[in-house]
């Protein structure tokens, strides 16, 4: 029934680009099936935010790892959602900040950082094998024999205008929505291009357009499907 936490381990992926609801809609399915929340998005953006106020050159990657592999970056999994912490220190409000916005595809796309994270995030879903991970490679590098697999997506003008409302609601000014499809538009290209973990839909996952849904009713049928294929897997 709907509103029971589901037995078992599994894990559910939910991939997709950057506007489309992703951590709002996993933080709330998971609550809703009983599950953990894994936000990557937020360790790499905790990256991006650890080189910024650290003031390293976005091309000097050796440091970047050197830096962010210090930090140890983990969460604290007794708070709703878990905090992201850098060097025991909660990070979870400066990542939000429009600066780590603007750079988080360029950190995303080292290589060599990419691999520090899949190692973290694998590790992480060993330790809480009953998880709900979003991000843009979670369903195809990460987990890539995830039981349930999700690819949300929405058109990138109804993107731009949900991340305009998105920083209204943490009291922050947003720039022109034309801005910021701009900004959304070269994100998709960085994410989708580079060379490692790029945001792809697994041939596995099914496809959701969020663009005329409302996020409890994204995550309502998400619930009905991820519920759905777990039954059919004990029949």
């Amino acid at each position: 029934m709907t509103g029971q936490p589901i037995q078992g381990d599994v894990i559910v992926t939910l991939d997709g680009p950057a506007g489309t609801g992703k951590s709002t809609v996993a933080r709330l399915l998971a609550g809703r099936l009983g599950l953990d929340f894994l936000d990557t998005g937020a360790m790499y953006r905790a990256a991006a935010a650890i080189t910024l106020d650290r003031g390293i050159d976005l091309a000097d990657t050796e440091t970047i790892l050197k830096v962010v592999a210090d930090a140890d970056l983990h969460f604290d999994w007794t708070q709703d959602p878990p905090t992201i912490l850098a060097w025991l220190s909660p990070y979870n409000q400066r990542i939000r900040d429009l600066d780590v916005t603007k750079i988080v595809s360029q950190i995303a796309a080292i290589g060599k950082l990419r691999e520090h994270m899949v190692r973290k995030q694998r590790l992480i879903g060993q330790q809480h094998p009953r998880l709900v991970t979003e991000g843009r490679d979670q369903g195809s590098v990460v987990f890539p024999d995830a039981e349930v697999k999700f690819y949300l997506d929405a058109d990138p003008a109804v993107r731009a205008m949900r991340r305009a409302e998105q920083m209204r609601l943490a009291g922050n000014e947003p720039p022109p929505e034309a801005e910021l499809l701009h900004d959304i538009l070269l994100r998709d290209s960085r994410d989708s291009t580079r060379k490692d973990g790029p945001l792809i839909c697994p041939d596995d996952a099914e496809r959701v357009d969020t663009g005329p849904l409302s996020i409890d009713e994204v995550v309502s049928y998400l619930e009905r499907r991820v519920r759905l294929r777990l039954a059919n897997r004990k029949s």
